[in-house]
């Protein structure tokens, strides 16, 4: 697996940005902390897209600008919209599969390098909220969907291609139980992922 980055993401996604978009980025963050401290005190049900306007102070409709539903809130970051772009990143050369396993695992490295606590608490939402559970799903299907089309570009098959599908949605499967199934696995994260990535290795084979 490839090593932590060194710079921490947050300022390496705000390095990239002009001063308007890194205003953008910080009323998100700004309106996902509120959305956290308030769920955290009074549960998600009980939390309205109002007060978490009022805790982050900015106008319901600034909040609705940014995340469409509360769900956007909890579940979306400025790491799930680049994945692609590190997908098509990769060196031209590099087999599919693994171009694939280096970008899931460099995100899934951004992401718990610096929001373990925030990713254990959006882990606890998706296992015990039903809307939550369903907005990951959908997010996965879309995932699915992005990566393949980026695949066919470097393969040369079509997007709809089945054997492309199923390379895809393996590898998206196996990263979903790892970081949101049911299971009672304890330890790092970064060594259930090695493996889980092992299993598809040897062939699915128990």
């Amino acid at each position: 697996m490839p090593s932590k980055p060194t710079v921490p993401a947050i300022a390496a996604v705000e390095a990239d940005l002009g001063l308007r978009e890194r205003k953008k980025l910080r009323t998100r963050r700004s309106i996902r902390e509120a959305a956290r401290r308030l769920i955290e005190e009074q549960g998600y049900e009980h939390t309205t897209i109002e007060q978490i306007a009022a805790e982050a102070e900015v106008s319901p409709s600034t909040v609705f600008r940014y995340f469409p539903t509360k769900e956007h809130i909890v579940l979306t970051d400025e790491f799930a919209a680049s994945g692609i772009d590190l997908l098509r990143s990769r060196p031209a050369d590099e087999p599919p599969l693994v171009a694939l396993r280096e970008t899931l695992t460099g995100m899934v490295h951004q992401v718990y390098g610096d929001y373990g606590a925030e990713y254990r608490w959006r882990r606890e939402l998706v296992r015990t909220v039903p809307t939550v559970r369903a907005f990951m799903y959908e997010a996965q299907y879309r995932m699915v969907d992005a990566a393949c089309a980026a695949l066919a570009e470097r393969t040369g098959r079509p997007a709809d291609d089945l054997e492309l599908r199923v390379v895809v949605g393996a590898m998206t499967g196996a990263f979903h139980q790892v970081l949101w199934g049911d299971h009672n696995e304890e330890g790092d994260l970064l060594d259930l992922i090695d493996r889980a990535l092992a299993v598809l290795n040897r062939g699915l084979v128990l």
